[in-house]
């Protein structure tokens, strides 16, 4: 019986409750060891200075995502196409609540920007991440939803980048993603929990978290390390 009764209540769970490091030893635990996306993926957010972009009286939701992946693949072009962009705002436009768009396969120019973070948080997405670059960084931080890439670059992807398929497989580093498969991301880096495990996953990832604060709990009141990860099966 999962600890929760829809995505709604397990995304708030993930968010609130878990962190990648303890989700990431659950899958090592599990066998499945090359989930993480390569390091340099971040949060924007913690690639630049934001507190000129910060609504304080908000919650800063751009530092955390969680939801299942739409995957998107693009490819280089060089100079003025057909049709620009190829199938991006097609894309973008199905969409659905909790989706996070994974993108990967373009390398000349920024692949997210503004307009397209303004398209995917209208449609209830739940955060982009880009094997790649993003742009117009003080209006995207501004929109408070999480994007995180490599770096930013405002070189313009018309006449540089096509998307020339979505809803299929992809592979980021050391990762082949599937659409669908759940994605994890928080300042540490990303993880893709297959779709096939991630119930199991999430819940004995929470138990570990849980477990993880009594450990902290004990040491911090005079028990030794040694002692504390013998007591509550860290060894």
């Amino acid at each position: 019986m999962a600890m929760w009764k829809n995505y709604e209540e397990m995304f708030q769970l993930m968010k609130e409750k878990l962190y990648t490091p303890v989700v990431g030893d659950i899958l090592d635990q599990m066998g499945y060891c090359h989930q993480f996306l390569p390091a340099e993926i971040r949060p924007l957010a913690a690639m630049v200075p934001t507190e000129p972009f910060v609504n304080k009286e908000e919650s800063d939701n751009r530092l955390k995502m969680a939801g299942f992946a739409c995957t998107v693949l693009e490819n280089d072009v060089f100079g003025e196409q057909k049709k620009p962009f190829g199938y991006l705002t097609e894309a973008l436009d199905q969409l659905k609540p909790h989706e996070i768009y994974v993108a990967t396969g373009a390398h000349n120019s920024a692949l997210w920007g503004e307009l397209l973070t303004t398209t995917a948080k209208t449609r209830g997405a739940a955060g982009a991440v880009l094997d790649g670059y993003t742009r117009d960084t003080p209006q995207v931080l501004g929109l408070n939803w999480p994007v995180f890439a490599k770096a930013c670059w405002a070189q313009d992807s018309s006449i540089r980048t096509s998307v020339c398929d979505f809803r299929c497989t992809i592979e980021i580093g050391q990762v082949t993603i599937h659409d669908g498969d759940l994605v994890f991301g928080d300042v540490d880096g990303v993880l893709i929990i297959p779709k096939e495990i991630y119930v199991e996953v999430l819940e004995k990832a929470l138990e570990k978290a849980a477990g993880e604060k009594k450990v902290r709990k004990a040491i911090e009141e005079g028990m030794s390390a040694t002692e504390a990860f013998a007591t509550f099966g860290i060894l």
